[in-house]
């Protein structure tokens, strides 16, 4: 289940990122946003209409039935509001993850894990693959279902754990979307002793080495 912080920094950020796109001129159509921001098409008209309501953006009728978006000075002024809030959450997401990988995979490295796989590409991916370098840890893979390129910051991709052709000692739990339905299907796969999972992700294991949300 998602947290209400996490609801929170979603919806502040698809909130950015359509205000951004209106600002920019490059809300040409509703589809156009959802694909920009990767949501649903009903969640862009949910946010438009609750945009319009707040006096945020303004709607004019454009030739071939088209609309045409436009920000209002209240509409500036809370994109700045939110590009300060997410700057904000942003450093203080990055001290956070770097403290917590770099805890997590000293220890880890003290247990005897010389490599390991990255489970999900996410920004606490590349910190925890900067961490495990520091550490002397070696990274063989990223586990990335949804995966539209061959590799992530040089390392490789693969789309589950079958196609990984190298031996690994750990799992890194980097998915920061979906982190407790990963964390369940990597334990059940490989054992709790075998997965890592960073503090900021607030997944809870069970005594009987279940994951609960």
């Amino acid at each position: 289940m998602q947290r209400p912080a996490d609801e929170n920094a979603e919806a502040s950020r698809i909130m950015l990122g359509l205000l951004d796109a209106v600002d920019q001129n490059r809300a040409h159509s509703q589809r156009h946003l959802a694909d920009e921001l990767g949501i649903a098409l009903g969640l862009v008209n949910a946010y438009l209409k609750r945009c319009v309501k707040k006096g945020l953006v303004k709607v004019r009728q454009a030739p071939a039935r088209r609309y045409a978006y436009y920000l209002t000075p209240q509409g500036f002024a809370e994109k700045s509001r939110l590009t300060i809030e997410y700057l904000s959450y942003s450093f203080d997401f990055f001290r956070q993850a770097k403290a917590d990988c770099s805890d997590l995979l000293r220890a880890a490295k003290g247990w005897g894990v010389e490599s390991m796989l990255l489970v999900g590409r996410s920004d606490l991916a590349e910190i925890a693959a900067l961490c495990a370098m520091q550490e002397g840890i070696a990274i063989v893979g990223v586990v990335e279902p949804r995966a539209d390129a061959d590799k992530f910051i040089g390392i490789p991709i693969f789309e589950h754990f079958d196609t990984v052709g190298m031996p690994f000692d750990a799992v890194f739990i980097s998915d920061v979307a979906d982190s407790t339905g990963t964390s369940a299907a990597a334990i059940a796969r490989f054992g709790r002793e075998r997965v890592l999972i960073p503090d900021l992700l607030r997944v809870r294991i069970r005594q009987d080495d279940g994951v609960a949300g």
